[in-house]
């Protein structure tokens, strides 16, 4: 019985992790500026059973690459795959310093991100894979 158990289990969660692994939201993704008018560049990966974004590059108003403190930072996080191009999970506002519970929308190579802290909700744009 309990290796019937564990057998079930190992492929439930292979096969989500192989699910994952062909995610479309997985890729490199460049954002809008922000408020303080700085863009950066978003790699979205596997991370356990969600997928998360992590901060890979940043550039300022000008378009010079610059070594932002939140490089490395999660900026996607606890996101999951509700179909239909649909997306939930968390996304960190670097500029607002605020996670915000996440909407994105996939739509080919555009990333409509939004996302809603305590009835405060915030449009972050439209990412474009790079």
């Amino acid at each position: 019985m309990k290796t019937t158990i564990l057998a079930l289990c190992a492929a439930t969660f292979g096969g989500m992790a192989m699910a994952q692994a062909g995610d479309p939201l997985i890729g490199t993704w460049q954002t809008v500026a922000d408020d303080n008018g700085n863009s950066g560049i978003i790699e979205v990966a596997p991370c356990g059973q969600f997928l998360c974004g992590t901060l890979a590059a940043s550039y300022d108003a000008s378009g010079a690459q610059f070594a932002s403190p939140n490089q490395g930072r999660l900026i996607i996080s606890e996101t999951v795959n509700d179909g239909d191009g649909t997306y939930s999970g968390k996304v960190y506002s670097p500029d607002r310093d605020a996670t915000y519970n996440s909407d994105l929308v996939l739509t080919g190579d555009q990333l409509s991100v939004s996302g809603c802290f305590f009835g405060i909700c915030r449009d972050g744009g439209t990412w474009v894979r790079r």
